[in-house]
Formats: C-alpha cells, structure tokens, sequence
C-alpha cells in the first residue's frame, strides 16, 4: 500500500473521537444497548457492595454489643426483657423467639420432644430465615458476576462484524475504516469487565463474611442451648 495512502488512514482515525462518549456515539443500536446494560449492572453492583459492606459492619457490631450483655451475668429474663424491645439484628431474633419458646415449654409443657430439641429447631429456623434476609442480593451480584462477560462478549463479536461489513462496503483496509469498529468491541469487552470484576470479588466476599456470622448464629445457638440446660439442671424455670 502506498505510503500516502497509510498516512491518510492515520490521519482520518486521529481525526475521529475515540473518548468513551464518543466512542459511545460512533457505535451503532446494538453495542449502544449492550454499554447501556453495562453500565447499569456496574452502577447495580457498587450499589449492592455499599450496602452489603455497611449491613456487615453494623450486623457484627451489634452482635458483638449482644454477646456482651448475654454473657455479663445478667439473668435470660432480664436480657430479653431489654432485647424484646429492640430486636433489630438477626441474634437478638434467634434470642429472642428462643425465649418466647422456652417460656411457652414452661406454661404449656414440653410435650414429647426434649426441651433442649425445641428450642433448636426453633433457633435453627430462626436462624435460617434470618440468613435468607442476609443473603438478599448476594445472587445479584453472581448473576452480573456470571453473565456481564459473556454480555460485553456479545458487543465485542457485533463490533468486529460491523469493522468487517465496513471493510467489504469500502474496499479499503485503512485505519479510518476499521478502527471505529474495533475500538467499539474493546470497549465493550473493558465494560463488561468493569461490571464483572467486583461483583465476582464482592460476591466472594461477602459469602465469606456471610458464612462466618452463619457460624456466629449457630455457636450462639448452641450456647444458648447449653446455659438453658445447666439452668435445667440447677433446678431453675
């Protein structure tokens, strides 16, 4: 190829606008949609993230200023007395309905299950509910996680295909024929990255975090479980 003619094609490319609105404008319906979808699962996902990551932080510490009222010596009665009043975290619940059914097991009677296996399979439902309200929004954050890729993917293929059809129209091979279309698949590929990315990460994190004050619960449980037996034991309620 001509060296005038190479130089034409740089020049003719320099001249086009490859910021990421104009890049944004050069792109035709389809890849415009898939930005747009884009950059709504990104804004999605950080709103997600802020939220999880503030919920976390204020579900541990009200479950750490619990834990320390449950087990300053104080008697159950008078604990729930107080948490009856403000159950506004998932420890305070599973306490809470934990007491309500031992208080019923000690008016109506424990029927045929043990005592300790009622209250159980009360903290356990509990807890199961109350992790389901946790979860809310986790399988969001997988989902963009999961298919954000494959959705820039789509933008990237339908870019390529529009540099191809251009090339066929023009004849011409040059930089200002091909490279709106490719410029347009990179930046679809870089959003679905941008989308993909912290989900996966904040996904995987707050599972961990997730699973851990699962642990929390289930140790409570189990405590609380152990204290009512020993009272059981010692000839208390």
């Amino acid at each position: 190829m001509d060296t005038t003619v190479i130089a034409e094609g740089v020049n003719s490319a320099a001249a086009l606008d490859f910021s990421v609105w104009g890049l944004f404008m050069m792109a035709d319906w389809v890849v415009k949609s898939v930005m747009i979808v884009l950059l709504v699962f990104s804004v999605w996902t950080w709103a997600i993230i802020i939220d999880k990551w503030l919920s976390f932080g204020i579900l541990n510490s009200k479950a750490k200023s619990f834990e320390n009222v449950f087990w300053s010596g104080r008697p159950l009665e008078e604990v729930h007395k107080r948490v009856g009043q403000r159950k506004d975290h998932p420890m305070a619940v599973v306490f809470s309905a934990a007491m309500k059914e031992w208080e019923n097991i000690y008016e109506f009677g424990g029927g045929s299950l043990p005592v300790e296996d009622r209250l159980s399979r009360t903290m356990s439902v509990t807890i199961t509910k109350e992790l389901g309200r946790i979860e809310r929004n986790l399988p969001t954050l997988a989902t963009i996680g999961s298919v954000a890729p494959f959705i820039g993917l789509f933008g990237t293929v339908w870019g390529i295909m529009n540099s191809f059809q251009s090339i066929a129209i023009s004849r011409d091979t040059n930089l200002a024929v091909v490279a709106p279309g490719i410029a347009e698949a990179l930046f679809a590929t870089a959003l679905g990255l941008l989308a993909a990315i912290p989900a996966v990460m904040a996904y995987n994190k707050f599972s961990n975090d997730m699973n851990r004050y699962a642990t929390r619960l289930d140790t409570f449980a189990d405590e609380f479980t152990n204290v009512v037996s020993r009272q059981m034991d010692g000839g208390e309620y």
